[in-house]
């Protein structure tokens, strides 16, 4: 019996500490291009066999951290259009709360975190296409336009644990809000509220349930992320392109997408 429990907890001690080294070298990877992580980070902790209830808590928390960094570097570059990503965020940030308040059982959530991360894998490829050839618009894009948008956005944000700011860049993209860097400095700025929020619903939502004690032992993974962050915004990727670290990450988190949903269709999830 003593063996086998010291066995277990040497697993397990080495799990942690590979998932901490994940978390590390993929905040690293998004931070250089401006993103957070949110989306892989949910599903590193999934393939963990993480509880799926504390899953989103964690990952916004890391995204928080990481996109902090980028928020700061954006802003004294004089990046940062605050008043242009407002109709975007105005409602963003309400919905973003709400989608972490919502519970919802594992197969929905893995399902919805399944096709997240396709779809993020897919359009992070598409934009490191389109930043070659890369025009801005020469008048303000209308906030209409992206109300709806950031509705949406943030509701799914909350919801599964991510920043949003994935989905928010190719349609900056497609209206040509801006610069690329501008768009970059945006959707920092977008993850960082979001994420935000979505943490302050979800800790409601877990105190509710009485398990945010749960999500406690994973604070070893902020402090990876924070250094990995640091990295990536003072370093970038070995100087890669931004374009070729978006598609070297696009191409892993469709790996990692075809591989939860693989997971979720024979019922291993």
């Amino acid at each position: 019996m003593l063996v086998h429990t010291a066995i277990t907890a040497v697993k397990e001690h080495s799990m942690q500490i590979a998932l901490a080294c994940l978390f590390f070298f993929t905040a690293i990877l998004y931070s250089s291009v401006g993103f957070g992580g949110g989306s892989t980070y949910n599903a590193l902790l999934i393939m963990f066999g993480t509880d799926f209830r504390i899953v989103p808590i964690v990952a916004l928390a890391c995204n928080i951290i990481v996109v902090s960094g980028n928020v700061l570097r954006y802003m004294r570059a004089g990046l940062m259009k605050v008043r242009t990503l407002a109709p975007a965020m105005v409602f963003s940030i309400p919905m973003a709360w709400v989608g972490g308040r919502i519970p919802i059982n594992e197969t929905l959530f893995t399902s919805l975190l399944g096709i997240v991360l396709l779809a993020t894998g897919l359009l992070m490829l598409v934009q490191a296409r389109n930043e070659a050839t890369w025009q801005p618009r020469a008048s303000p894009v209308p906030a209409i336009w992206l109300m709806p948008a950031g509705a949406a956005t943030g509701l799914l944000a909350g919801l599964v644990g991510i920043g949003g700011g994935i989905f928010l860049a190719p349609i900056l993209y497609a209206v040509r809000w801006g610069e690329a860097k501008q768009i970059a400095a945006a959707c920092s700025l977008f993850i960082l509220v979001n994420s935000a929020s979505g943490i302050i619903g979800q800790a409601g939502k877990l105190s509710d349930m009485g398990i945010v004690s749960l999500a406690l032992p994973y604070w070893p993974l902020l402090l990876a992320v924070a250094i990995g962050g640091w990295i990536g915004n003072a370093f970038g990727v070995f100087r890669l392109p931004p374009a070729r670290v978006r598609q070297a990450t696009g191409v892993l988190i469709l790996i990692v997408a075809i591989r939860l949903l693989a997971r979720l269709s024979t019922g291993t999830s």
